[in-house]
């Protein structure tokens, strides 16, 4: 018997289908391309953070539904109302909690991207440790071009997978790229032509690393990211969530994004 017993949470936005030693995680909105809303980045948060007690699954495959992994904010839902100045402050800070809780998961996480990776989810892509992209999908990271700064901690994320001067252009310019793109800019690690070879890539990373020993393949995690821990001294993505929520109220923020629930 396990002295970490662990049973899979009841999600609303996530699907969760367990195979074997791999939980294969499917954003679940496909009618909205699974544009993330508050409750879904908050149970995907809660779950990656869940995944860490518990030694049953050693691979996660991070999926969309649908058309798209994840076409980034509904711009549609109304903003929740906080009851007070620290309940909004920790609302601010969701997205930068769930993209630290997958960075930092225990399991090894692989992302299957597809259709769009924008914004949000461009970001929740990125947190995983392998990205495995079809070449028709569009990276994409939207805040600059609409007079916000890019949040959840994605900036130090970015300079750390793309070096500095590739993440300055990505951020800085809110320049659209496909996967071939994402693959020579180091953003994927494999792109395939279509969905069939993608999911057929994707096995074939879950087997490769089923095939490797257990212990040593979170060893290594674990080493690769103390190393890149140099990444978090002076961490200002502690501050993401609030220049966020000050800058959006800004006349050309709200001039881009229109008003909410239009």
């Amino acid at each position: 018997m396990s002295l970490l017993p662990f049973e899979l949470p009841s999600l609303e936005t996530v699907e969760l289908a367990p195979d074997g030693e791999t939980l294969r995680v499917w954003l679940n909105r496909p009618e909205f391309r699974n544009a993330h809303n508050q409750l879904m980045i908050r149970e995907v948060g809660d779950l990656f953070g869940a995944l860490n007690g518990q030694t049953q699954f050693r691979v996660v495959v991070f999926a969309g539904r649908g058309k798209s992994f994840c076409a980034g904010a509904d711009r549609k839902e109304q903003p929740p109302v906080a009851a007070n100045d620290r309940e909004a402050r920790y609302i601010n800070q969701l997205g930068r909690r769930a993209a630290r809780a997958i960075e930092d998961c225990e399991v090894v996480t692989i992302a299957r991207v597809h259709g769009h990776a924008i914004g949000g989810g461009c970001c929740f892509a990125t947190s995983c440790d392998f990205r495995i992209s079809e070449a028709s999908a569009l990276w994409y990271v939207p805040e600059v071009e609409l007079g916000v700064p890019l949040p959840w901690g994605a900036t130090p994320r970015l300079i750390a997978e793309l070096g500095m001067s590739r993440a300055r252009q990505f951020v800085m310019t809110s320049e659209r790229i496909d996967g071939h793109k994402a693959a020579e800019w180091g953003l994927a690690h494999e792109v395939c032509d279509n969905e069939q070879a993608l999911d057929a890539a994707v096995e074939r990373w879950v087997a490769r690393l089923l095939d490797l020993p257990a212990l040593s393949v979170q060893m290594a995690k674990h080493q690769l990211r103390g190393y890149a821990q140099v990444t978090r001294l002076g961490d200002l993505s502690e501050f993401d969530g609030d220049a966020s929520a000050k800058s959006i109220t800004s006349e050309d923020a709200q001039a881009r994004f229109g008003t909410f629930g239009a």
